[in-house]
């Protein structure tokens, strides 16, 4: 019996992808395309786009279309202290990144677990506030971060956090100069876990968990030992590469 006719279209494209007809980053011809060669539905066509994806073989990019897999590049994430939205990190090299972050989004929230935890909340009864980005190098989703404060800081009058709008001098700086709030020390932890749904979609994942994402959490706390934030990065895995040195070590 004959294979279904999206699986003899995926075969296809996929003889052409692994002979290089379809060359590594090119994007795929238009469903329209598509649709007139092999004479095929709609349904058809996207079935067997899906079979691409779930190999490994093509990625989809929002507003862009449907790409062959490049092998990753990995971008270098230099781990320090932060420096601009909580949680930032020293990026390297910069100047060869183009860049380019989605507006805050701003939501208070009643802290549980871990948050409640870290941030040294009283569970189910402290608001706090979250600003969650999208951050981008040269148009490829590059990784998500969320970070954390309590609403205390809000009350004493740093009202700029709870503003869906950049806060450019960075929110430590920010904070210091509005609160008198120092950083003092930060503790990070990293944690290896399979994407979710909302994952899969922006890192254009494989569906079934393969490529995994890397949680960088971050817990920043003023000199008397005060939590101030908690921001949790998360990055596909296989396109980064984190690096941490202490005293002069050559580049």
């Amino acid at each position: 019996m004959a294979d279904p006719k999206y699986r003899q279209i995926a075969d296809d494209l996929s003889g052409q992808i692994t002979s290089g007809e379809l060359a590594r980053g090119v994007r795929l011809p238009p469903e329209t395309d598509l649709l007139a060669r092999y004479a095929a539905s709609r349904t058809t066509i996207r079935d067997a786009i899906k079979l691409l994806i779930a190999a490994g073989l093509v990625e989809t990019r929002p507003g862009q279309g449907t790409f062959v897999t490049a092998p990753p590049e990995p971008f270098v994430t230099v781990l320090g202290p932060p420096t601009g939205e909580a949680g930032d990190y020293t990026r390297q090299p910069r100047e060869a990144w183009g860049q380019r972050s989605s507006a805050p989004r701003v939501e208070i929230l009643v802290a549980h677990g871990q948050i409640a935890e870290a941030l040294r909340l009283a569970e189910g009864a402290a608001n706090m506030v979250s600003r969650e980005q999208e951050h981008y190098i040269d148009g490829l989703p590059w990784s998500r971060q969320v970070s954390f404060y309590p609403w205390s800081l809000v009350e004493r009058g740093a009202i700029r956090l709870i503003e869906a709008g950049d806060i450019e001098e960075g929110i430590p700086a920010y904070l210091q100069a509005t609160l008198g709030i120092t950083w003092a020390a930060s503790g990070d932890t990293l944690v290896v876990r399979p994407p979710d749904g909302r994952e899969v979609g922006l890192f254009g994942l494989p569906p079934d968990g393969r490529v995994a994402v890397i949680d960088l959490s971050r817990t920043a706390y003023d000199p008397a030992g005060e939590p101030i934030y908690l921001t949790v990065t998360t990055y596909r895995a296989d396109r980064n590469i984190f690096r941490r040195s202490w005293g002069s070590v050559p580049d």
